[in-house]
């Protein structure tokens, strides 16, 4: 009788543990079953050591967190006074600038031009913005406009930035403002460009009966670049203080910062080399420029890392740099006047980012990957001088974003690892856990039978490197069984996609219940080895890359797993750009690939990004050509799938363009699709069309059978 309860216990046991399969209605879909997931709560700081949760699964509800205890209590907490409120805002309606404060909205401007970018004054006294390429001051108390340049054309734009600034130097989030208020809000420093020795680009629109024709100034690798200067205007008007920099000179300037008293200007230099970096102190009052630190490299600096390189700190007498000058970006401690004090961090590991500076206590506190694994990101404290670093946060976990509170006694952290959900926590400053905040795992997520997924890494074919690959396996694989490969990229200098962390997605799922092994991989110069891996790429885009790219395929291929006639590849922009590049230099490898917005020459691109790491077609003519896929189209072979935007205004359809016809030279089978007015990407229907165009591409390749019923959006 014994024996017979016994067995009556495992087998209801092993009832229990059973996983059960996903509805494939709602897979097709592209959505979770009900509690497979929840949403993670919105967190604020408050005042008085609380924090404000509002908890959004199931019932949005409101509660106080207090952070001397870790207990929660329904309610509204007040959102902490050391984070800036706004007391009255601005915006652009109708080509004009309106004002919302207490009182409620009036407007501002009233003419047929379109302001832009409009933004306060630290006093808010004033509004600062450009129009006709001109730049203008609002006075607030007055009410009067303030008109600061007039010379402002199509080439000629003041406190507007040229477009391969906006893109390449200032970023896409500046909406190419190129304006600064002084901290003191007496002064406004600008940049004014010069594009008339640029040529014009033609984007052709189709639309209507005739089309036209939308001009870009547009710099290619070696063609001239725009010509820039800095000048400082007070926002009560006067003339224009211009400093001494000769615009003629081929030089870039990155985004600069005001000293903290508004009594100078920090100014990024470098040459158009991108290998010799200078910070200038420029003075408002006459334009003179003081060199207080200069940098060179044997490859390249990047001068868009502007919002990390500098931080300035009160007094007025210290700031903090941000290097890869020792082949690992590391913080250093610099005089105002130039003066080293020392190396705040030091080792092979990649800082991300500086978070907080508590100056009383002289601590940095900032976000990290590499020196527990360089798929994973942390976050540390350090003393100013080098002492007593530590690391605040814990596990086996990729702790990707980090909310530090404004007085540095506590920090939010969002992590997870390939396997485990990702999770919410509050921790103290000395690394110690106080309240456990969220997942994102469901109540039923342990019930489904989940596809694996695993990081590993691969050893270079040189021995130098052991590159990272995550793998997400075909449900309920069958041993001995070869399966198709299908690879998403990006590539690039320091653009890794591979990082220890949970990324589930229905469609994921689905594939993977289709029998695909789905892939992303990183090269030597991703970002995982430091500038040191990073440097390999200097005048040599895309060999490394795929060097490394075929030792990681290889290595599956070796496991016996992967099918070798069904390796497919899929990227934009500069993925789009190593698909193209896969099916041509690397085809007795790559079988299949889909490449969207593709550079296929790096002649064809911008100035900016490609020199900095080719130099000019000129310098480096063997680089180019070995970097270009239209060197290779001989080679070409399997299946290459190319989409393109009619108005990409980045990688202008002009690439793709020259790569079909030399495949059509050639003789070569390929699909294409243009996408009408697409600029670099583009939504609503077109992106459902896209997405279907690739679904069918995989099924009708990979898996070789029809796309199943409902699968298409």
């Amino acid at each position: 009788m014994k024996k017979v309860l016994v067995l009556l216990l495992l087998s209801n046991t092993c009832v229990f543990a059973q996983k059960k399969d996903f509805d494939v209605k709602e897979l097709k879909a592209g959505r979770p079953p009900q509690n497979f997931t929840q949403t993670l709560p919105l967190v604020q700081w408050a005042d008085g050591d609380k924090l404000s949760v509002v908890q959004r699964s199931g019932e949005t509800k409101n509660f106080v967190l207090d952070l001397t205890n870790g207990k929660l209590t329904e309610g509204t907490a007040k959102i902490s006074s050391k984070i800036p409120q706004p007391k009255m805002s601005v915006s652009v309606r109708n080509n004009d600038i309106f004002l919302k404060d207490n009182s409620g909205e009036k407007q501002l401007t009233n003419d047929k031009a379109e302001e832009k970018n409009p933004t306060f004054s630290p006093d808010s006294n004033f509004v600062a913005y450009t129009k006709d390429n001109n730049l203008y001051t609002f006075n607030l108390k007055t009410n009067k406009e303030i008109q600061h340049t007039t010379d402002g054309t199509k080439t000629t734009l003041n406190g507007y930035a040229t477009w391969v600034y906006w893109e390449e130097i200032f970023g896409r989030p500046t909406r190419f403002r190129a304006f600064w208020w002084s901290p003191d809000s007496k002064k406004l420093a600008f940049m004014r460009f010069d594009e008339s020795k640029i040529q014009m680009f033609p984007l052709y629109n189709s639309e209507g009966q005739h089309g036209f024709i939308e001009e870009t100034r547009y710099p290619k690798s070696g063609d001239p670049n725009p010509e820039a200067k800095i000048g400082f205007v007070s926002p009560e008007g006067g003339k224009v203080t211009w400093a001494d920099f000769n615009e003629k000179e081929e030089q870039y300037f990155g985004w600069p910062e005001w000293l903290l008293d508004g009594s100078g200007l920090m100014v990024q230099w470098i040459n158009r080399g991108n290998d010799n970096l200078k910070l200038y102190n420029v003075s408002p009052a006459n334009g003179s420029k003081k060199e207080v630190y200069a940098e060179t490299q044997k490859a390249w600096i990047d001068i868009d890392d502007a919002d990390n390189r500098l931080t300035l700190l009160e007094g007025n007498k210290e700031m903090i740099i941000l290097s890869d000058k020792s082949g690992w970006k590391q913080l250093y401690l610099y005089g105002v006047d130039g003066t080293f004090k020392n190396n705040i961090t030091n080792g092979k590991f990649t800082i991300r980012s500086v978070e907080g500076i508590d100056q009383k206590n002289r601590v940095v506190y900032f976000h990290a990957r590499g020196l527990e694994n360089s798929t994973r990101f942390d976050f540390y404290r350090v003393d100013f001088d080098g002492k007593n670093m530590k690391r605040l946060t814990f596990g086996d976990f990729n702790h990707r974003q980090i909310q530090l509170s404004p007085d540095y006694k506590y920090f939010i952290t969002t992590y997870s690892n390939i396997n485990t959900p990702t999770q919410m926590a509050v921790v103290d400053n000395t690394g110690k856990i106080i309240k456990d905040l969220g997942t994102v795992k469901g109540a039923e997520m342990d019930t489904y039978n989940i596809a694996k997924s695993e990081l590993l890494r691969v050893k270079s074919d040189d021995g130098l490197f052991d590159l990272p690959m995550t793998i997400t396996y075909p449900q309920n694989m069958v041993a001995g069984k070869k399966y198709p490969v299908l690879i998403s990229i990006y590539g690039g200098p320091d653009a890794g996609s591979v990082f220890d962390q949970w990324s589930w997605t229905a469609r994921s799922q689905w594939y993977a219940q289709e029998g695909l092994i789905q892939v992303a991989f990183d090269h030597r110069a991703s970002g995982h080895f430091g500038k040191e891996g990073v440097a390999y790429m200097h005048r040599k885009l895309g060999y490394w890359e795929m060097k490394d790219y075929i030792t990681l395929v290889k290595s599956l291929i070796d496991r016996g797993i992967a099918d070798p006639t069904k390796i497919c590849i899929t990227g934009f922009s500069y993925g789009g750009y190593m698909s193209c590049y896969a099916l041509t230099y690397g085809a007795d490898v790559f079988t299949h690939g889909m490449a969207g917005g593709s550079v296929t020459d790096w002649s064809l691109y911008d100035s900016a990004y490609t020199e900095r790491f080719m130099d000019t077609p000129a310098e480096n003519p063997e680089g180019y050509k070995n970097s270009s896929v239209m060197t290779h189209v001989d080679k070409y072979k399997g299946m290459l799938q190319i989409v393109h935007g009619t108005m990409d205004d980045n990688v202008h359809m002009q690439n793709s363009i020259q790569l079909i016809s030399k495949l059509e030279d050639q003789k070569k089978d390929f699909e294409f699709m243009l996408y009408p007015g697409g600029r670099h990407g583009w939504g609503g229907n077109k992106g459902v069309h896209f997405d279907n165009l690739k679904t069918k591409f995989i099924y009708k390749y990979l898996l070789e059978k029809p796309v199943p019923e409902g699968l298409l959006k």
